[in-house]
């Protein structure tokens, strides 16, 4: 379980560092969108919002999803509000 999880988990890493670099894409194909002006700068905005944007949103929704799965596989509850005691958390430290 623990190398299906590490894998699940690297996805999920890699997965978000492409969606990061999408969106800066994003904004600066807008930027030169505002530059250039005129009927040319609708059809970039046009294919972004239209064609892009939910290309990258379903990308990035299905990698949270492996994310989830990693971090449930691998007993990680870093979602939880679970109140750790000060012992817990110095055993933690000294672990690394």
């Amino acid at each position: 379980m623990k190398k299906i999880s590490d894998i699940l988990l690297y996805a999920f890493a890699g997965a978000m560092l492409l969606s990061l670099l999408a969106s800066g894409v994003a904004a600066v194909a807008y930027l030169v969108a505002i530059v250039i002006g005129g009927d040319v700068a609708v059809e970039i905005c046009k294919y972004i919002y239209n064609t892009f944007f939910p290309f990258v949103i379903k990308f990035a929704s299905v990698f949270v999803g492996f994310g989830l799965l990693g971090m449930y596989l691998s007993k990680q509850h870093t979602l939880s509000f679970a109140q750790k005691n000060d012992n817990e958390c110095a055993d933690e430290r000294t672990k690394k």
